[in-house]
This record gives C-alpha cells, structure tokens and sequence, in this order.
C-alpha cells in the first residue's frame, strides 16, 4: 500500500489535514470551471457546463493525488512530468473540439478553452488555488471582452450582404438569434419552416448584412452549436426583390 501524506499545503490556507484540503480542492475545481462551463453553455457549446467541470476536477484528482504519491515515496521524481501528461491527455479533448471543412478549422476557441481549464485544474492540484481563481477570471475576461474590441474595430470598415440557410432543431431559434446579435449582425428577413416533423429539424431562411469578419465569427458559432445541424453561408451582391427596401426588416419565425 502507498504511504501517503496525510497533510496538504494551500495557498492561503497553509497546512491542513488532507481531507480537507483535498474538499476544498474539489470546491475549487467546481467553482473555477464551472465558471468557465457556464459562459460556454450560455453559447451553446459542445464543451459546455459539465464538460469544464470534468475538465477542470480530472486535472486537479490527478495533480493531487500524484503530488501525495510523490511525497510518500523515496525514489527520485520529476513531478512536473504530471503536467506534460495533463497537457498531452487534454490533447484528446481539444483535438475532439476542432472541425474542419470547406476550407475553414472551428472549434479551435472551445479546443483552447478546454487546455486552459485543465492548466487551472492542475494549479488547483498543486496548491495555488488562488492563483487559478485569478486565470479563470482572466479566461473569462477574454471570452467576453474580445468580440466589442473586434466590433468596435469593424464598425469603421464596409458591410455586405449574405444569405444564411441553416438546418436547426426545433429550440434553436434563440441560439440563432444570440449568435447574430452578439455580433451585432442586421437581420434583414428571417423565416424558418419545418424540414422534418419526424427528425424535429427546421430549414431556417436569413438575409443580413455586416462586416465579413462578423460574418466568419458568426458561422464558425454556428458549426460549434450544438443545436444547428449544418449551415451554408454565401455573400450577395443585392437583396431579393422583396428586400430592395433595406429599412423594411423582417423578423418570421
């Protein structure tokens, strides 16, 4: 049997029997991914709540647990061989995350997010849960920060026009419209009608106009979506007949 310690030392926290410093490990863990998860979920993610949450605990059972092994044996270890093998085990996850097709890689910020709760989950595990509550704000800072910045920089530049067709579920309507007004996309008609009463897909019809980078975002969210089957995305150079009138935006839903 493994001599374990039977104490652990936190930051914060000093030395506290091992029971309760791995409890609050575990809080942590819960918290700080959980923090992270929500913002994902909110977006519809395929790494979403739970997935950060698993993330962020398997990082920080496996840092733990290896540390007090490390502390009861007399041989010779390297224990930051544990986060080379955190890093490349998560590698499986993020490479999960990615999609390519039709030119373009998605997911890579849902790869980067899940690389980045396990290396919280790890600072958990070795003691410094403080430190990883100050990076989990800083992730989140960063997932929510970025896309102003991105619009205020493209609001100066010239929009187009685009079509969008979308094969969705019958609940994606409010995912579809939080993804278009997130980027502050003008919606210039919107009709979706029912593709298959058996399967519960919606063919889901959209005319807008914004910035093309806007317009890359907004699909690499829709491919990333858990509740849209397949979209297709392509730029006109005029509106239909019935949308020569820019000001008349229709919502049909």
């Amino acid at each position: 049997m493994l001599n374990f310690s039977q104490t652990i030392n936190l930051e914060l926290f000093g030395t506290v029997n091992i029971y309760l410093g791995i409890g609050i490990q575990i809080i942590f863990a819960l918290l700080l991914g959980g923090m992270v998860g929500l913002d994902r979920e909110i977006k519809s993610k395929s790494a979403g709540l739970k997935t950060n949450i698993m993330i962020c605990l398997g990082a920080t059972l496996y840092t733990s647990i290896s540390l007090l092994n490390i502390a009861g044996s007399e041989a010779l270890v390297d224990p930051n061989r544990l986060s080379a093998q955190i890093v490349s085990g998560i590698g499986f996850l993020g490479a999960g995350a990615i999609i390519q097709g039709r030119g373009s890689v998605t997911g890579l910020t849902t790869a980067a997010t899940i690389w980045v709760v396990a290396a919280i989950g790890y600072t958990i595990g070795v003691g410094y849960p403080i430190v990883a509550l100050f990076f989990s704000l800083t992730v989140l800072v960063v997932l929510k920060m970025i896309n102003p910045l991105n619009k205020f920089i493209e609001r100066k530049n010239h929009h187009t026009y685009f079509h969008v067709e979308l094969l969705s579920y019958q609940d994606a309507t409010q995912t579809i419209r939080h993804i278009l007004r997130s980027e502050e996309i003008k919606i210039l008609n919107y009709k979706e009608v029912t593709h298959s009463e058996r399967s519960g897909m919606n063919l889901v019809d959209i005319y807008i106009k914004g910035h093309y980078r806007a317009i890359d975002r907004i699909s690499h969210e829709f491919i990333d979506s858990i509740k849209i089957s397949k979209s297709n995305i392509r730029q006109i150079e005029e509106l239909p007949t019935f949308l020569h009138d820019e000001e008349k935006v229709t919502f049909v839903a």
